[in-house]
This record gives C-alpha cells, structure tokens and sequence, in this order.
C-alpha cells in the first residue's frame, strides 16, 4: 500500500518532529541510548501506562543497574519487585532474556532487528523499539498509540487486531518513519498518540495535523481506530483459606499454568459460581481439627485482560498444634509473607487485614 503524497501528508513526519521537540514528557529512558535501559523500560511499559511503570524503572535500575545483575538475581526477587505490575510472564522472559544475553551474547545486545526478534520476550515492537533508539535502525514502532495516530489521520477502517490490519499497519508506518531521525520519529510518533491524539477526547482543535487529518475533517475521531475483536471475559471465584496457627500462616506458590505462576497465595477453593462458606469450608474436614473463623473478608473483584476474580478471603485459627492439615502450603511469619512475590489480590488483602 502506497500513501497519497499530497503536500500535507508529505510534511507528517517532519510536523511530528517538531510537535515533539516542544511536548515530550523528561523521561529517564529518553536520556540514554544503552540498550538494557531502553529494553528494561519497554518490557515495563508494555500494558502499563508511563505513570504507573515510572516507579517500577527506577526500582529495577537501582537493583539491576547492568544486565548482569538481573541474570544473577533470583527469580523470586525479580517477582517481587515486579508485584503490581501484572503480566507475570513478562518478569519471567525478562529474567530468561537476561541470561540468554549474558551467556550467548557476552552482555551486549545485538544491535540488529532481525537478531533482536529472536530472543524471548522481544517481539516485534519491543525489537523495533531497541532498534531504532539505540543503532537508528529505520524500523518502525507499531503500538496502540502508533495504531490510533495512523489510523485517524488517513482513515484506514481495517480492524487493528486482524492479521490483515497489523500488516497494513506495519506497511504504512515503515513507509512514514524519518529514515534519517528513526529513533526521535518513533519516540515522537508514539508520545503524539499517548499525550494528544489519545483514545477519548483527543486535542483535535489544538492538533498540528488536523488541517490533513481525516478522523478531524469527517468527525471519526471517535470511530476509528477498528478493533472489531472484543475480549471475551471469565468469571472465576476464589474463596482463600487464611490458616494462621501460632503467629504464622500458610501460602502457597503458584506452580500451574495460569494467572500469577511462581507468585504465592494462600490455599485456594475455586467454584464455577458463587459458593456458601460452609461449603468452602469442607476443605478443612478433619475430625481432629479445631478451628474458628477470625474473620471473612468482602468480596474483592480484580480484573485482568480475559478474566474477573470474584475473591473473599476467610481466615481461621487453628486452636491444635501438630497436626497434619489437608492443604498444601507453608507457614510463613509475617515478616517472611511481607518478602514473598505475591498477587497484587494478596498484597492488599495482607496490608488491610494482617500487616
């Protein structure tokens, strides 16, 4: 696909640099050209906006400052500094990506796409991404703000999560990017869709691209990007048993595929709808058990991508000692808990009800 050159649209890249010459945000990643620092922060920022993963840079940097002491760090230290961010598996990769570099690469990044692409984790944004602002590498970013940007100012109603639309995306954002300046286009191509063309109430009467910008011209500001593909959300229900028996209680890590792998928990009862907590409670079946309920928590809903925890939390106190208990799990001491990676869904559950 070839785009309409015409005076205005030709002058979109350069409209683009200058627009963020004047507006970009001071971010620290912005002020190094290493690649572990660039790549650390778009494994951070992917799903999460700059707000929030801001803090969680600092905090990697200062721990790992090289990527070295990321590949020698423990996985349970890198969970749990990554605790709030959600999307575990990409503190897995992170991890993996670091040891693969590390052994295979000697500590330096291939300074190459291609190369780039093939190590875990790094798909084909995040390869870009190292590409461009690190080498100039003229391979354009292709990420939701990049989507949004593209798709208002030429009207392109192809929908954004087909196999169709992320080619012709990929297409027409290769044939935009300033071969000269690809690492400041690309920063700037994403910044414009993150602070002014954004999703809802974007800045149009202030744009510096509305006089060519088709969404602006025929109102589908509103209308476009096309994302056809609606997520299709999982109701689950989890009823956690907070055992605490002399001052400790038990959790438990994560070993199945699914949410929060290698993150722990306390033992778990899941139903497929909403349960009474005489039921859940049957668990804990055993004649020789004695036990009082201390408290049961509200419900507690947490949202991910495809799925809706319903959680309540019950915590009972085991009143014999020495006993076998029909879960699975160790007993933790506070102190202990407070060092575990955990669910962001445990975190606040411990600081309301028992840090």
């Amino acid at each position: 696909m070839h785009l309409s050159t015409n005076n205005f649209s030709a002058n979109f890249s350069d409209i683009l640099l200058k627009w963020y010459d004047l507006n970009k945000r001071d971010l620290p990643w912005r002020k190094t050209k290493n690649p572990y620092k660039i790549w650390l922060s778009e494994i951070i920022l992917q799903q999460t906006r700059v707000i929030q993963g801001l803090p969680f840079y600092i905090s990697f940097i200062t721990n790992f400052p090289t990527i070295d002491d990321l590949a020698n760090a423990s996985e349970k230290k890198i969970l749990r500094l990554w605790q709030g961010l959600g999307y575990y598996s990409r503190a897995k990769n992170l991890h993996k990506c670091s040891k693969l570099i590390v052994k295979q690469y000697s500590g330096k990044f291939p300074n190459h796409y291609s190369e780039l692409i093939k190590l875990p984790g790094i798909g084909p944004y995040t390869a870009a991404a190292i590409a461009s602002f690190c080498y100039k590498e003229p391979v354009a970013v292709v990420d939701g703000n990049v989507f949004r940007v593209i798709a208002r100012f030429w009207g392109i109603k192809t929908d954004i999560a087909s196999s169709k639309g992320i080619k012709k995306f990929n297409v027409i954002a290769n044939q935009l990017i300033d071969r000269n300046h690809p690492d400041t286009y690309n920063q700037a191509i994403m910044e414009f869709g993150a602070i002014h063309c954004t999703p809802k109430n974007p800045s149009c009467n202030s744009c510096p691209l509305m006089d060519g910008c088709y969404s602006y011209l025929n109102h589908t500001q509103n209308q476009l990007p096309v994302k056809l593909k609606k997520i299709k959300i999982k109701n689950r229900y989890f009823y956690y048993i907070i055992i605490e028996m002399n001052g400790e209680i038990i959790m438990k890590e994560r070993e199945d595929k699914d949410i929060w792998q290698g993150l722990y928990d306390f033992p778990l009862v899941e139903t497929i709808k909403k349960e009474n907590i005489e039921t859940v409670l049957k668990v804990l079946s055993n004649k020789s058990l004695t036990f009082i309920i201390d408290n049961i928590s509200k419900e507690y809903k947490h949202i991910l991508t495809h799925q809706r925890i319903h959680a309540r939390f019950i915590k009972v106190d085991v009143q014999n000692n020495n006993i076998d208990l029909p879960v699975e799990g160790i007993f933790f001491s506070k102190n202990e808990m407070s060092e575990l990676p955990k669910p962001i869904l445990i975190n606040n559950y411990l600081n309301q009800y028992i840090f």
